[in-house]
């Protein structure tokens, strides 16, 4: 029987990405082919321009490939309907992105909250799952702060509470510790360690931060489009 780290929450085959500008083609992926296994903490490297966001916004049924096909635990994610591919990204994709994305008006503990509401989850479970992903990311004294009362490396952790309170089965970071300093980049990537072996979620990150490869299961290199080392 296949252990959990050798099951693959996602794949990506044969995939291309491409847009128009100024009336030609722009080719962003170019065949890309890789695995995201459950149980494992997987990132993306390589510089800005390479594609790393835009495989990423793939991977999540954020945007469609131009071709190939991208397959979520088994099921073809890419020819789903905007209605299915919502309600999947609410119960079962966990998104960190670079903006944040906090609501202004709601407290670091009530935005940790929301994500928990989107997804399903019942009302009496979110304050201390909410307050648990909180304290996971050092953040328990500035729960009830609002964003603008926070710092960006303290926004950035309610994002990866905010992330990772509906349990899912796969966990997307846009660059999840670049505004952090190096002390809380290793201890937000021990906190993915954590979940990656106690809850066997897979994680998929870009990061340019070459201090933090070591710590990934697998690494893929991307340049120009393409991945060129694992």
């Amino acid at each position: 029987m296949a252990s959990v780290k050798e099951v693959p929450c996602l794949e990506v085959r044969h995939v291309r990405k491409s847009f128009w500008s100024s009336n030609r083609q722009v080719d962003v992926l170019k065949g890309i082919e890789m695995s995201v296994a459950a149980g494992q903490l997987t990132m993306l490297r390589g510089r800005s321009g390479s594609g790393k966001t835009t495989l990423l916004n793939l991977m999540g049924g954020l945007d469609r490939p131009s071709e190939g096909e991208v397959i979520f635990r088994d099921r073809p994610f890419h020819q789903w309907s905007d209605k299915r591919l919502t309600v999947v990204r609410r119960r079962e994709i966990g998104f960190i992105f670079q903006s944040f994305a906090l609501l202004p008006l709601l407290t670091a503990l009530e935005n940790v909250e929301l994500s928990l509401r989107m997804a399903g989850i019942p009302r009496a479970e979110w304050k201390e799952r909410a307050a648990k992903c909180l304290d996971l990311v050092g953040l328990t004294k500035r729960a009830n702060h609002r964003p603008f009362e926070l710092s960006g490396g303290e926004q950035q952790r309610v994002a990866i509470a905010k992330g990772i309170a509906h349990k899912p089965f796969l966990l997307l970071a846009d660059e999840p510790t670049a505004e952090l300093d190096t002390n809380m980049a290793a201890r937000m990537i021990g906190v993915f360690r954590e979940i990656v072996e106690k809850e066997g979620i897979a994680i998929c990150m870009t990061t340019h931060d070459s201090t933090l490869w070591g710590a990934a299961d697998v690494v893929y290199q991307m340049v120009d489009g393409r991945i060129v080392s694992e």
